[in-house]
């Protein structure tokens, strides 16, 4: 019977692929927009999370998609497979015991995604908020005169301002870096516990993977203030709620240790899934210049059903998030570009690579993992149109949004000149970095286009449906992306690159007093060190002698497995410092010194 219904699920699911893949029309009509977006939109789709079932279905849709217009699908029929991490569990193997008394897992205390599994039985000390802060205008160290070497750390969360928004104790308050701060001073482990002013119904955290599959060196667990109560009743006469009320009051440290050990073990395991870009080819007509190659992406993963760290903005709303804007609209496009070109291939001077990126909300993973494992040279590649939200184009007063006009000296003249052929305004954003696939290609000096109607009401919610596109608008968007691919393709000379803003997320943190001036590998897929992707001519790093692709490994000593920690280091240094920086280049370890 189960294999029945498999087999009814796979003819469902790949009659509608079937039905779509036995004609195209090789111009841009909004049926067939209708038609794809509607498809890859629908409920049984289920919101295409990386990693379901439901997603290589959307896979496999856009394969045959990019088969029957003639693309070329190189090594595994034009998939590139990745590992991704989707989510966190608990093991069979959390346990919690402290005089007599058991805890439950998920209930009393529930590790942390980034936890180590181990099993750890010590004493314990209350670090009151696990901080230790030393600037010209805030002073604050909660570790003070206290030893916590080999021990159970308890912290309250967050900091003692929870209620200013502005307060300058913010940039210190995560998770990540109270552990990573509790580590070099020695604890063996991590006990958060989550205050009055953030939780006044004493819940235990959720299991939210942050989409970092780095873990923490100690084991790290949330606990409830009624389990906390316990564990200090017998050193100390008052709550835990007592002495965050007195930190927040007096803005001062009451740390201590405690006389008795906590025994915890803590396992979680990260859920692995297999995902995949989908890509084709389109082989240029010129005998010369079909060896450079114009990417034309979009990504057609989304969010599932939702839910806590989903990163949906109805976080309590647990139901299919279609994505029909984001970004069926931009896969629709994608395709009735493919066709368009298609139908025109001996025309063409330059080829093309048309792909569909998987887990780009997950931290543009697809299109980081396409640039590692280009088909081709990315000394080849001249240039990179992104389509992402292309569905909402406004009736009255449209416009189309295109970011990354200053990463090319000829963009912004090339864009003004093909403006003249519609009736939509064109905006212009030059930063080559944004939140979307194309800032990956940026990253490697490669010119691009971000081509988006913006962003709505119903972004990352249940409410983005096929029936809240704009078809008509799609299509005129499409247009105007057609000119520019055309130009792109067929002009004589490449664009030229050149740098327009930050290369990641990171180039944009105000907060940071210092930079070394790199630009780190964002992803935190390693845990061996940070890899500097690019070193910027000038900068500290520059001229301490530091290379691209040095794995930074340890600063002042302290080490550096990822970008949470890199980041977290850089925090703690001053503008002007000498500071060391460990790397590992060609297998060997080399010391910079580098001047802040």
């Amino acid at each position: 019977m189960k294999s029945i219904i498999s087999k009814l699920y796979i003819i469902l699911f790949l009659l509608p692929i079937q039905l779509f893949s036995q004609n195209f029309n090789a111009e841009i009509t909004t049926s067939e927009l209708q038609k794809t977006i509607g498809f890859l939109a629908s409920d049984s789709l289920k919101g295409r999370q990386p990693g379901t079932p439901e997603i290589t279905v959307a896979a496999n849709f856009i394969q045959a998609q990019f088969k029957n217009v003639g693309l070329k699908m190189l090594k595994n029929d034009g998939f590139q497979n990745f590992e991704l991490v989707t989510g966190a569990s608990l093991g069979k193997s959390n346990e919690f015991f402290f005089n007599g008394k058991y805890g439950i897992a998920g209930k009393d205390f529930t590790p942390l995604a980034f936890t180590k599994n181990a099993l750890l039985f010590a004493k314990m000390s209350f670090v009151g908020y696990g901080l230790s802060i030393k600037t010209d205008s805030l002073k604050w160290d909660d570790y003070k005169g206290i030893d916590v070497n080999g021990k159970w750390v308890i912290i309250l969360r967050g900091h003692p301002e929870l209620s200013n928004t502005d307060s300058r104790f913010n940039e210190y308050s995560d998770e990540r870096s109270k552990v990573l701060l509790a580590t070099d001073k020695g604890a063996s482990g991590v006990i958060f516990v989550t205050p009055v002013g953030m939780n006044k119904t004493d819940e235990i955290m959720s299991l939210n993977y942050d989409k970092s599959p780095a873990i923490a060196d100690i084991p790290v667990v949330n606990i409830t203030r009624n389990m906390v109560d316990t564990l200090i009743k017998n050193d100390k006469n008052q709550s835990i709620a007592e002495l965050e009320t007195g930190i927040n009051k007096t803005k001062k440290s009451n740390s201590f240790h405690l006389s008795e050990k906590l025994l915890i073990r803590t396992e979680v395991k990260l859920n692995k899934q297999n995902t995949q870009n989908v890509y084709g080819i389109l082989e240029g007509s010129d005998a010369n210049l079909k060896e450079e190659y114009i990417i034309m992406g979009a990504h057609y993963d989304h969010l599932g059903y939702g839910g806590s760290g989903s990163g949906s903005r109805m976080p309590d709303t647990v139901a299919v998030h279609y994505g029909a804007d984001d970004n069926a609209s931009g896969v629709a496009g994608l395709i009735e570009m493919a066709q368009k070109l298609a139908a025109e291939k001996d025309k063409l001077k330059r080829s093309v690579i048309f792909v569909a990126f998987s887990a780009e909300e997950l931290g543009l993973l697809g299109s980081k993992s396409f640039v590692k494992n280009l088909p081709v040279k990315i000394t080849q590649v001249k240039a990179m149109v992104n389509l992402d939200m292309i569905g909402r184009l406004q009736t009255t007063d449209p416009y189309i949004l295109i970011s990354g006009t200053g990463t090319s000296t000829e963009s912004e003249p090339l864009l003004n000149e093909l403006g003249k052929k519609i009736n939509i305004t064109l905006k212009y954003s030059p930063e080559g970095y944004g939140a979307s696939d194309h800032a990956s290609f940026y990253a490697e000096n490669i010119p691009v286009f971000f081509l988006t109607t913006g962003a709505h009401e119903d972004y990352h919610t249940p409410l983005d449906n096929a029936e809240r596109i704009n078809y008509t608008g799609e299509k005129q968007v499409l247009d105007f992306s057609y000119l520019l691919m055309s130009n792109l393709i067929n002009r004589d000379k490449a664009l030229t690159f050149k740098e327009a803003g930050p290369k990641t997320d990171a180039g944009r943190r105000t907060n940071l007093k210092v930079t070394l001036g790199i630009m780190p590998d964002f992803s935190g897929q390693s845990d061996k060190g940070l890899r500097a992707d690019q070193v910027t001519n000038g900068g500290p790093a520059s001229k301490a002698g530091m290379q691209k692709g040095d794995l930074i490994v340890a600063i002042e000593g302290k080490p550096v497995k990822n970008i949470y920690e890199y980041m977290t280091r850089l925090k703690q240094l001053q503008k002007g410092q000498l500071i060391s920086v460990d790397v590992i280049r060609d297998g060997k370890k080399v010391v910079l010194l580098v001047q802040l």
